[in-house]
């Protein structure tokens, strides 16, 4: 039975049987037991499915990581540590030294500086793209050796839409996968691979857990991508590893290939696991994603239509306002609402920027974004401050830029604390 997602962010994942927990249990183990060695040799060897180290699985885990996967509408997912790890691993997956990608450009500050600094000092090289460029100018920017292409569905904090239509046509006509951050959006208003999406990943420590408790992330992969038929770009899923006496994934584990290569491989070399404890957190803030995601777009619409009447106001990024740039690609992508991020600056620059931040009561400045609590951040000041200005405006990042990150408050309550606070720096 095919049930709809609010059933699946209630009851997915765990399905107990006779006698067992209702809720998902956490199975705080590093280890479990077998009764001989050959039956752990052929977990070892990937010949038998089970658990036997949680670096590599764990059931809380797999539970959580199954819901999400449904959420999607995918084959397989793994959790991460965080959602860098995810951001990491979706790549390092299918891309080694001497291989390339192409990032739009505004994505989440932290991700840029992973594509353009770390991953290029393990001699993997990134293109960054303007999400507004067209299709043929995207495709002169793929070599013979890219490998992906990223972005986020609603970039981070820039409120961007990405086309993903369009960027995953380009990369399909290049026999290369896109790869989709869907943090902002979540399933619940976005399914990127129902766009022609191949991989999926998330910041679960935004939404998803929804109460800033526990870190984390997912990476989805839909199995649409035939890896087979580009077998030269992808010789780490199509050709034997040898750390696994010459397994070939795509050809040992078909639709699940992808999946099982980063946990068996780079999750068993790098390690980034989720405790068992945060991933029991995570799946109590799934329970409720689809009516707290529902309150944080009706906040955060009313907020931006607030401050888009507001003369102190000199600009507003909000998807759901009928004037925003976005707002189209909005309709299509996102018909239920974007998410409860609005970015705005306010006149005067800088410095009152920083003094109508500070004059906040209700609204927390915290580096953290999406949760139930309503909270605020200078991103030129804290998550971008390594960026120039340069590559902030590259990144869709204005100097000015307020991140305001609607909560599940009265929404009279979140407009009275900016309003008191506009009055603050008149």
């Amino acid at each position: 039975m095919k049930n709809n997602l609010e059933t699946i962010c209630v009851q997915g994942g765990w399905q107990p049987k006779k006698g067992e927990p209702r809720v998902l249990p956490i199975y705080q183990s590093t280890t479990f037991k077998y009764e001989t060695s050959e039956q752990m040799a052929r977990l070892f060897d990937l010949e038998d499915s089970g658990y036997f180290y949680t670096r590599l699985q764990n059931p809380t885990n797999d539970c959580v990581a199954q819901k999400i996967c449904d959420l999607e509408g995918g084959v397989a997912a793994m959790l991460t540590s965080s959602g860098q790890a995810a951001s990491f691993y979706s790549v390092l997956n299918i891309c080694e030294a001497g291989g390339h990608i192409i990032s739009a450009s505004t994505i989440y500050g932290g991700t840029s500086n992973l594509f353009t600094v770390t991953m290029k000092k393990m001699g993997i090289d990134v293109t960054l793209v303007d999400p507004d460029a067209t299709a043929e100018e995207i495709s002169a920017q793929i070599r013979p050796n890219t490998k992906a292409i990223f972005g986020e569905t609603i970039s981070n904090p820039s409120l961007v839409v990405l086309d993903i239509e369009k960027f995953a046509n380009v990369a399909h006509s290049h026999g290369i996968p896109l790869i989709v951050d869907n943090t902002f959006a979540t399933p619940i208003n976005c399914r990127p691979f129902e766009f022609g999406a191949d991989i999926v990943i998330h910041s679960t420590t935004k939404y998803m857990d929804g109460h800033a408790t526990s870190v984390g992330g997912c990476i989805v992969d839909s199995g649409n991508f035939d890896w087979m038929a580009h077998a030269d770009k992808f010789p780490g899923l199509t050709t034997p590893d040898e750390s696994y006496h010459g397994l070939v994934y795509a050809k040992a584990f078909g639709k699940g290939a992808y999946i099982t290569k980063a946990t068996a491989q780079i999750m068993r070399d790098l390690g980034s696991i989720q405790s068992p404890q945060n991933a029991f957190l995570l799946n109590l803030g799934l329970e409720t994603l689809h009516l707290r995601v529902q309150r944080h777009c009706e906040n955060a619409q009313k907020v931006a239509e607030f401050l888009a009447a507001n003369e102190q106001i000199s600009w507003i990024n909000y998807p759901g306002l009928e004037n925003d740039k976005y707002h189209e690609l909005a309709k299509k992508y996102l018909p239920k609402g974007s998410c409860g991020v609005v970015t705005f600056a306010v006149k005067g620059g800088r410095e009152k920027a920083i003094k109508f931040m500070d004059s906040l009561k209700l609204a927390c400045i915290v580096t953290h974004v999406a949760d139930a609590r309503t909270s605020v951040l200078h991103p030129a000041s804290h998550t971008h401050r390594q960026l120039t200005d340069e590559q902030l405006l590259a990144a869709g990042v204005q100097p000015d830029l307020i991140r305001f990150s609607v909560g599940i408050e009265n929404v009279d309550d979140i407009i009275a604390d900016i309003k008191q606070a506009l009055d603050a720096i008149k």
